[in-house]
C-alpha cells in the first residue's frame, strides 16, 4: 500500500486495511520520515481514525526521540476528532469514531504534555491548537499567556485558539490591525466564529477593498452572516459576480447562512459553541 498514492486518493476511496497500515507506519520508528509525516496526517481523517490510531499518535507525541515535525503533525491530527467528539458527544456510541475513554485520554495527555516546558515550542503550540478544539478550564489561562508572551508565533497560536474560546472579543478586534498577515487572518476567522460586532467596520472594509488577499477575503465573507446577517445581501452583492469560483461559492454559503434561523442560543452553560 503506497501512502503517497493514498494521499492523492479521496479518503472515502481508501481501501480496507488503511487504518492498520497507518498504525504500522506510526509504530515503526525506522520508517522514513516522509512516510511517517504522511501517516500522521492521514491518521486524523474521519474515514480511518479510531482508538488504536489515536493511541499511536499520542505515543509519538510522548516520544522525545521523535522529530518535532512528526510530533507537531501528530498533535494537529488530533484536533478534528477532538472537536467532533466534543460537539457531537457520545449519545449514539455506534456513530462515534472513538470511545469516550479515548477522548478523555487525549485531553489528559495533551494537557500534561503542554505543561512540559522541555517539549519543543512548535510541538507545544500545536498541542494547544489541537486541544482547544474541545475546550477545558485550563485553556483560557494558556491562551492568555500565549497571547501576552511577546512571541509572535505564540500570539498566532493564541489568536487561532480564540476561534474556539469565548471571551476574547477585545483581543480579536485588536489583532485585526496586526501587520502580520497570518495573525490578521486568524483574527478575521475568530471574529466570524463569535460574531464580534466591534469587528464589523474592519470586516466590511476588507470585503469592499479590491486589494484584500483572497484568504482574508474568504474569511471576511464567512464572518458576515454571524456579525450582521441582515446586511449580508447588500454587502456581498458585488462579489457574487466574481470570476473566482471560490469567492462565489463562499458568498452563496454566507447568504444561505444569513437567511437561516439564528443559533445565538446554541451555546452550552459554559459559554462554549455547540453545533
Amino acid at each position: 500500500m503506497d501512502l503517497k498514492a493514498l494521499k492523492d486518493t479521496p479518503p472515502w476511496d481508501w481501501p480496507a486495511g488503511t487504518a492498520e497500515k497507518l498504525v504500522n507506519v506510526l509504530r515503526d520508528e525506522q520508517a522514513i520520515e516522509s512516510d511517517r509525516l504522511l501517516a500522521t496526517e492521514m491518521a486524523g481523517d474521519f474515514t480511518v481514525v479510531n482508538d488504536e490510531l489515536v493511541e499511536a499518535l499520542l505515543a509519538i507525541l510522548r516520544n522525545s526521540q521523535e522529530s518535532k515535525q512528526v510530533r507537531a503533525r501528530a498533535a494537529i491530527s488530533l484536533g478534528p476528532i477532538l472537536e467532533y467528539a466534543d460537539t457531537e458527544g457520545f449519545d449514539d456510541a455506534g456513530d462515534a469514531p472513538i470511545s469516550k475513554r479515548t477522548l478523555q485520554g487525549i485531553q489528559e495527555s495533551l494537557h500534561q504534555l503542554y505543561r512540559d516546558a522541555d517539549i519543543p515550542k512548535e510541538v507545544r503550540r500545536r498541542i494547544l491548537e489541537a486541544s482547544v478544539r474541545a475546550p477545558l478550564e485550563w485553556h483560557e489561562n494558556a491562551v492568555r499567556s500565549a497571547y501576552s508572551s511577546g512571541d509572535h508565533l505564540w500570539k498566532l497560536t493564541a489568536v487561532f485558539c480564540m476561534r474556539f474560546l469565548r471571551g476574547f472579543d477585545e483581543q480579536i478586534v485588536e489583532e485585526l490591525d496586526n501587520k502580520n498577515p497570518d495573525i490578521h487572518l486568524e483574527a478575521a476567522l475568530a471574529a466570524g466564529s463569535w460574531g464580534v460586532e466591534a469587528a464589523w467596520p474592519h470586516i466590511a472594509a476588507l470585503i469592499h477593498s479590491r486589494r484584500t488577499p483572497k484568504p482574508l477575503l474568504l474569511a471576511a465573507i464567512g464572518a458576515v452572516p454571524s456579525i450582521r446577517p441582515q446586511e449580508a445581501s447588500e454587502v456581498l452583492s458585488r462579489l457574487i459576480e466574481s470570476d473566482d469560483e471560490d469567492i462565489v461559492e463562499a458568498v452563496h454559503e454566507a447568504l444561505a447562512m444569513a437567511e437561516a434561523p439564528s443559533d445565538e442560543d446554541d451555546d452550552d452553560e459554559d459559554g462554549r459553541r455547540v453545533k
